[in-house]
């Protein structure tokens, strides 16, 4: 059986599984600069919120870092020589409706007034109908593998940048309107979004950074009584959907796919301004021009990344090149899901009838990628820098892992290092899957019960499954051995494991009831997934009653999604 701790590696008989290189003992301090930037904050603002009417972007940088299309309209064409387009989002005609708005996001990341989305004019604003001061709406010009075939011009068919806003923190987001309508890039699609993958990437993009998963974030979803035409599962059967727009914001949507572009056109000034630039403000630890380093430091943070979603049970459904961020942070959320039962070859999206991008596949997808993106940068190195790429490459496998153990670990509740570990994890992953076990609630309950008198009741129910399981009695040896040579009491034991196994994650059909809701012009209980996801290790009563932390209903195994937006 195959488990996502050899997605990647094959372990070599009598090496030390605890071995770190000097690379990955750095990978925590690299990240520090990062996550201290970029994460959100909980604490009060000392600084006076700002109404809408007091709100505008800051000066642009983008416009005065990269070429820019000298074209200044919306239609759709081959590009070429630049960065970014000029556009103009388009107006949505009919009624608009605030769907939901996360206050975190509005006021810790953009200083606003969480009360200014009962202004009318803040729905306004998110459906693109109204630019705020110092706006400057740009599609951004990107290719990419899809499905490991080069596609060539790709960029933001249905996103457009309206801005740049330094917060009071001093951190600088870009924010993006995704469905505004028709950019450059749009290709055959309107350049609308629908409600259904509107209301799914804003929810996941605040339940994973709820998580503590590197994100891109989601202020607020608006929905429109103008409809647009979509064939969701691709079969013919055309549908009218109402049409939906969600502001969201990266520190920058740069991709793999931005460098792709350029140096398949052969742009090598548009190439290097991309990596300076990304360099220079996301990177601080890379001195400018090190290309090789910068590519050290994106292969170690996606590591980093892949493994949490991996402890999470979290499947993107859609890895290609351009939906990988250069921050190594989860963007682009379509054809998403979140493990029920224990199944690596789990595929969430209808497309992939291969499973190239299943949860198994996962890390070695992001090697792919990853080699790609040492194959963007060759024009910008030197022969010998080409050959160390080649040796970052090869060392991914052993940096995964020791981000895969280092996440795995604390899952198990255990303090430190231990001797069996791998064996332990593979052990339980192994019972797991044989009995098709829930994969967070395992993990949780597991936290919940004393080893030493394990005592089940009604709410175990995921535990019931590997309970009966025969070799559960040698995975508990092994468990309580490697406890006791880690030095780890039960009560740390506990601690450890309900800080780090959510009780809550956006299951598929709990998103699947909000959009349900939603389409009959009901957002209750999007919002209370909002609520719930934002704090996921927190038992909530409304959640429990609707059976959020209980087996999925018997109608979940049926859902499918697909990349239709």
């Amino acid at each position: 059986m195959q488990f996502p701790i050899f997605a990647v590696i094959l372990l070599v008989p009598g090496r030390s599984l605890t071995s770190t290189s000097s690379t990955c003992l750095n990978i925590s301090q690299r990240f520090l600069v990062f996550l201290t930037k970029y994460s959100s904050s909980t604490t009060t603002q000392c600084l006076k919120m700002k109404s809408l009417s007091e709100w505008s972007f800051s000066q642009p940088n983008l416009l005065t870092h990269f070429n820019i299309d000298p074209v200044r309209e919306n239609f759709v064409r081959r590009v070429t020589g630049c960065v970014f387009s000029r556009v103009t989002p388009t107006h949505l005609k009919a009624e608009l409706q605030l769907v939901s708005a996360s206050q975190d996001v509005l006021k810790n990341l953009l200083d606003l007034d969480p009360h200014e989305e009962m202004n009318p004019s803040f729905s306004n604003f998110l459906a693109g109908n109204q630019l705020l001061p110092g706006s400057e709406p740009l599609a951004h010009r990107y290719g990419g593998y899809q499905f490991g075939y080069w596609a060539g011009q790709l960029g933001d068919g249905r996103a457009i940048t309206i801005g740049e806003y330094v917060n009071s923190k001093g951190t600088r987001w870009e924010l993006q309107l995704k469905g505004a309508g028709k950019t450059p890039y749009s290709r055959n699609g309107d350049g609308r979004a629908v409600l259904r993958s509107s209301i799914r990437e804003f929810l996941c993009s605040e339940a994973m950074d709820a998580l503590g998963i590197p994100t891109s974030r989601a202020a607020a979803v608006v929905v429109s009584k103008d409809m647009v035409v979509r064939d969701q599962f691709y079969n013919g059967r055309m549908k009218y959907e109402p049409a939906a727009v969600v502001l969201r914001l990266a520190p920058t949507w740069f991709r793999i796919g931005s460098l792709e572009i350029l140096a398949k056109e052969q742009e090598k000034l548009n190439l290097k301004q991309v990596v300076d630039f990304t360099i220079e403000h996301y990177i601080p630890t890379v001195e400018r021009e090190n290309y090789v380093k910068f590519f050290e430091t994106v292969v170690e943070q996606s590591s980093a990344l892949v493994a949490k979603w991996m402890a999470h049970g979290f499947t993107h459904g859609v890895l290609n090149t351009d939906n990988m961020s250069l921050l190594s942070i989860t963007i682009d959320y379509g054809p998403f899901g979140f493990l029920d039962s224990y199944n690596p070859s789990f595929v969430p999206n209808h497309s992939d009838d291969e499973g190239r991008y299943s949860y198994l596949n996962q890390p070695k997808i992001f090697k792919w990628n990853l080699a790609c993106l040492a194959d963007a940068l060759q024009p910008l190195l030197s022969a010998e820098e080409q050959k160390q790429t080649a040796d970052v490459i090869n060392r991914f496998d052993e940096i995964y892992l020791e981000q895969f153990m280092s996440i795995f670990r604390r899952k198990l509740g255990l303090s430190r290092p231990a001797k069996d570990e791998v064996g332990l994890i593979q052990l339980l992953l192994d019972i797991m899957q044989q009995r098709r076990a829930d994969f967070t609630q395992t993990f949780r309950q597991l936290g919940d019960i004393h080893l030493d008198n394990i005592q089940l009741s009604e709410e175990h129910w995921a535990l019931h499954s590997v309970s009966n399981h025969g070799r559960f009695s040698e995975f508990i040896g092994v468990y309580q051995a490697s406890l006791k040579e880690t030095q780890t009491s039960e009560e740390e034991r506990h601690r450890i494991m309900n800080s780090v196994n959510p009780q809550y994650v956006l299951r598929n059909w709990m998103a699947e009831s909000a959009i349900r809701q939603a389409e009959k012009g009901d957002f209750h209980l999007t919002n209370l997934l909002l609520k719930v996801l934002r704090k996921p290790y927190e038992k909530d009563d409304e959640a429990e009653a609707l059976g959020f932390s209980k087996p999925p209903p018997d109608w979940a195994c049926s859902l499918r999604v697909s990349c239709s937006s």
